[in-house]
């Protein structure tokens, strides 16, 4: 850990990524309660989230502008352009200004895709091998740090000032975040170009997913754990009324709590990641996600907080474990494109999921939706382990690895094999 605080390029990320990440969770939920206040609408509220959640359709698409671009110049482009966006808001008068909302939570979305996963690209240049793991660790320390004051902050000045105090704050951190970035200073290899067609180009993070035996496992598990995983979403709300008996309200202590465990899992992990391999704390997260969630069953207040501070602390590590495979197991030239191509599939299955927990648990008991959620999320880990036997002498490909070339395929094979991105 000494060695990373002491990179001159990595502390400047992690100041300005500090600031921006805290101007990030200050907004979130003010998008939300915007949108309520104006509207006195639920569903207008939450649809919100879904504004935030429709650039990932287009990801892959992101992904090649990250990898057709220098990741600084782009991450401090977005920075900026974030920054103005979050001034429109000061438009914002009424219910006809709505549409305003929904465009800067697009807009929101979007860069946030497209900067993470050219920060994530960018860290694999920035620093050797050794230190990824450890500096993917300390940023989402980090993130979770500052999910317990975060949203607390932002609710606090949007019932004081108002929604343009919040917007105001975040434009702020995102102007903070760019100072930052220009004052790094690294030589990053000059994006390749290819003569193939952009659509092509942009599915090659989905080949190179599905030829990488490590990433094609963690993909494929992860996705069985999100099916399962979103049908608590809902339930969650009736295990703190019906269940714990207290008022939806106590959600926020639940929320500290799972963000205390998250944060400490965070420590753990910079601790221990330079000595286990990425596929192992990333089994034992899903482990302790299993055990969390079947404890939750219970309907006793303290194992309850304590399941969720262990849900709290498998969550960091899975990502984590999936960032570190990202960037030691793909050639930093397609890094963009595997990030984004990842953030697609992972995020399909988890929006279906959620869906089905919000019809069934009108018909069915929310614990039955627990189980299969903890049972599922168990499964997974224990297949999981099994893949770090597997691949526990696998060698990292790195950054600086060469693409894998494509076959040659007939037309016809080709659009084929675009149809299908992630085959079973």
């Amino acid at each position: 850990m000494r060695e990373l605080v002491r990179h001159r390029n990595f502390r400047l990320l992690l100041t300005g990524q500090t600031l921006s990440m805290f101007g990030d969770t200050t907004m979130m939920l003010v998008f939300g309660m915007w949108a309520k206040q104006l509207t006195g609408s639920n569903s207008m509220a939450g649809l919100t989230i879904f504004a935030m959640a429709v650039p990932s359709l287009f990801a892959p698409v992101g992904g090649l502008l990250i990898d057709r671009t220098r990741r600084l110049r782009l991450m401090i482009v977005t920075d900026l352009l974030m920054a103005g966006v979050m001034l429109t808001l000061f438009a914002v008068d009424g219910p006809s200004d709505l549409w305003i909302l929904f465009a800067v939570a697009a807009a929101y979305g979007a860069s946030m895709i497209v900067f993470g996963s050219a920060r994530l690209a960018l860290l694999s240049t920035m620093l050797p091998e050794h230190m990824l793991g450890q500096a993917n660790a300390a940023l989402r320390t980090v993130r979770e740090s500052l999910r317990l004051v975060g949203p607390l902050t932002g609710a606090g000045l949007f019932a004081a000032f108002g929604g343009e105090a919040v917007a105001l704050l975040d434009s702020v951190s995102f102007l903070c975040s760019a100072g930052f970035l220009l004052a790094i200073r690294i030589a990053e290899p000059r994006p390749q170009r290819s003569e193939r067609h952009w659509l092509t180009e942009s599915v090659e993070g989905f080949r190179h997913i599905r030829r990488e035996p490590v990433l094609r496992g963690m993909a494929y598990t992860t996705m069985a754990t999100l099916a399962v995983v979103g049908l608590i979403e809902t339930a969650f709300f009736v295990l703190v009324t019906d269940g714990l008996h207290k008022p939806v309200e106590f959600i926020g202590v639940l929320s500290a709590a799972q963000g205390a465990g998250a944060v400490a899992a965070g420590l753990v992990a910079m601790a221990l990641i330079r000595r286990l391999h990425v596929l192992l704390l990333y089994s034992t997260g899903l482990c302790l996600l299993a055990a969390g969630v079947l404890a939750l069953i219970t309907e006793s207040l303290p194992v309850v907080l304590v399941a969720v501070a262990v849900t709290g602390a498998g969550i960091p590590w899975i990502l984590i474990a999936i960032d570190t495979a990202i960037q030691t197991r793909t050639p930093n030239s397609l890094q963009g494109r595997v990030g984004t191509a990842l953030e697609v599939a992972l995020s399909t299955p988890q929006t279906l999921s959620i869906a089905a927990g919000a019809a069934l648990v009108a018909v069915v008991d929310y614990r039955l939706l627990l189980l299969v959620a903890g049972l599922g999320s168990l499964i997974c880990g224990i297949h999981a382990l099994g893949l770090a036997r597997r691949h526990r002498d696998a060698p990292a490909i790195g950054p600086d690895a060469e693409p894998a070339a494509e076959p040659a395929a007939e037309p016809a094979a080709a659009l084929a094999e675009q149809r299908g991105p992630l085959p079973g």
